[in-house]
């Protein structure tokens, strides 16, 4: 090649990289689907769920139209939820090997699937090595050793303090039971410990981020657990830009909110799940649009960030035991529809979306996925009941007025208007039942009716040139927008109008 002719590559080249950085990322905000892979899908015969099996399942997850996933924990752990790590950079064996795990993540990437995993940074298993180092140098009177420092270690007893057998020390844990000690999150070697965790998931696995367990107990307070925060979002998007990463703070609103100075992209929105929450609230309410829409904009108005809102998750009851909508489809679509009508990002729990049930101790939340009756994997150790009030995904797959299809409809009417879930929201019409909602992000406008009666119909008088672009219609129904403006919602209805007040 010429000189001439390798300048003008070199400009094209750095022109080329120019543009790329020039371009907008894609928005963080998405339709994200949690799994627990041991109840997912079997691949080798076990009873087990595993990562082939949930490559298995990629299909099903497409026909859903989620943008991502979030697996619970996969590394070793002595304990069947996995929360309690031995090694951080390993497959738990009952899932599968390293590059299934790569395999997996290639897979969902080929297909436009997002993949973040559990990191679990509060605690180890005491079956970990750097504990079990810990625990061997003081029992030998020395308690400088290095694996010491890397957990919180005291010569008294106190709340929340375990004692270590045959010796005076006490290690911290604030998740009782003795298994699950905590780490030293504000000592640099364990940072670093952390940083090359992150950086093999991020860069050699490939994942795009990570869900961060029980960050409330990181440190000694709020402050703490912020600083903590913050060193690791600003860890792991100096590693990869663009990973997403959502905590786990199981606190009121205003706590939330103070979390996000940390950096974080997202919270959830635990103050909407529940059966004290934002959506169980609104629905039980005797004014269900006001209340619901009160909900929607303090959230936003408090939040300054991605939002994270969920009915339900592997710790609380699902959202059908919390309806009492066993018997009641049209409430369980329903309870979908508007938990998808808040913005951010919206995550939904293996199960719910075919109706699964479960409550009580956790086991009992984390029942076998329903396929059908000749395939699901064995129960996690400890369920005590596992019914299923609805038919199995293949079932629901060739009944076009499923739970399971409604749920579908979501998320493509997401997927065709984005600004559902990157715009904010502000008030149009409100009545008792009723409600519409501007939804909007610098030009792009969208406006959300809801008509929460479920037995009535709606008759909603708009001022302004709209047009109909989509309804999600829990009850059936049919819903019409006359010339004079008057939108008719059938009951439990959802329209989506573009056009402008």
């Amino acid at each position: 090649m010429s000189k001439r002719l390798w300048s003008v590559f070199i400009i094209l080249t750095l022109l080329a990289g120019t543009l790329a950085l020039a371009e907008d990322p894609a928005p963080l905000e998405g339709k994200w689907y949690e799994i627990f892979v041991y109840s997912f899908s079997d691949s080798d015969g076990d009873g087990i769920g595993d990562l082939n099996g949930l490559r298995n399942k990629l299909d099903y997850l497409e026909y859903l139209g989620v943008d991502g996933i979030w697996l619970m924990p996969v590394s070793p752990s002595p304990s069947y939820h996995k929360y309690d790590v031995t090694d951080y950079m390993d497959i738990d064996p009952q899932y599968g090997t390293l590059d299934d795990m790569r395999a997996l993540v290639s897979d969902c990437h080929a297909r436009g699937i997002r993949v973040i995993t559990d990191l679990v940074l509060n605690h180890t298993s005491t079956k970990h090595r750097w504990f079990t180092m810990a625990c061997s140098a003081l029992r030998m009177s020395n308690p400088s050793n290095r694996y010491v420092g890397y957990y919180n270690f005291y010569e008294s007893a106190a709340p929340n303090r375990v004692n270590l057998f045959g010796t005076d020390w006490y290690y911290e844990e604030q998740f009782s039971g003795g298994s699950m000690p905590d780490l030293n999150l504000l000592n640099p070697l364990v940072r670093q410990e952390i940083r090359s965790i992150m950086e093999f998931w991020l860069t050699d696995i490939g994942v795009d981020g990570f869900r961060l367990d029980a960050v409330t107990s990181y440190g000694r307070d709020i402050n703490e657990n912020i600083e903590i925060l913050s060193w690791i979002n600003d860890t792991a998007k100096e590693i990869k830009p663009s990973c997403y990463i959502v905590g786990e703070a199981w606190t009121s609103l205003d706590q939330i909110a103070r979390y996000y100075d940390s950096g974080i992209d997202s919270f959830f929105l635990f103050p909407a799940s529940q059966a004290e929450g934002y959506i169980a609230g609104a629905l039980n309410a005797a004014k269900p649009a006001r209340t619901y829409v009160k909900y929607l904009l303090l959230a936003e108005s408090k939040i300054n960030g991605i939002i994270a809102p969920f009915l339900g998750n592997h710790d609380t009851a699902r959202i059908l035991g919390i309806l009492n909508a066993s018997s009641d489809p049209a409430l369980l679509k329903f309870a979908h529809g508007i938990i998808n009508m808040f913005p951010g990002s919206v995550f939904t729990y293996y199960g719910d979306e075919i109706g699964m049930s479960g409550s009580g101790n956790d086991p009992n939340k984390r029942i076998a996925m329903n396929w059908s009756e000749e395939e699901r994997t064995i129960d996690p150790p400890g369920v005590t009941r596992a019914r299923y009030s609805y038919p199995g995904v293949y079932e629901q797959m060739q009944d076009e007025n499923s739970p399971l299809n409604y749920f579908r409809q979501i998320n493509a009417l997401k997927k065709a208007y984005p600004v559902i879930m990157t715009g904010r929201s502000q008030e149009v019409f409100l009545a008792d039942k009723s409600c519409v909602i501007q939804r909007a992000l610098g030009d792009d406008t969208l406006y959300i009716a809801i008509n929460f009666d479920p037995a009535k119909t709606a008759e909603i008088p708009l001022e302004g040139n709209y047009t109909l672009a989509g309804t999600l219609l829990a009850n059936g129904g049919e819903v019409t927008l006359e010339s004079d403006g008057r939108l008719t919602m059938p009951p439990y209805g959802i329209a989506l109008l573009s056009g402008q007040k």
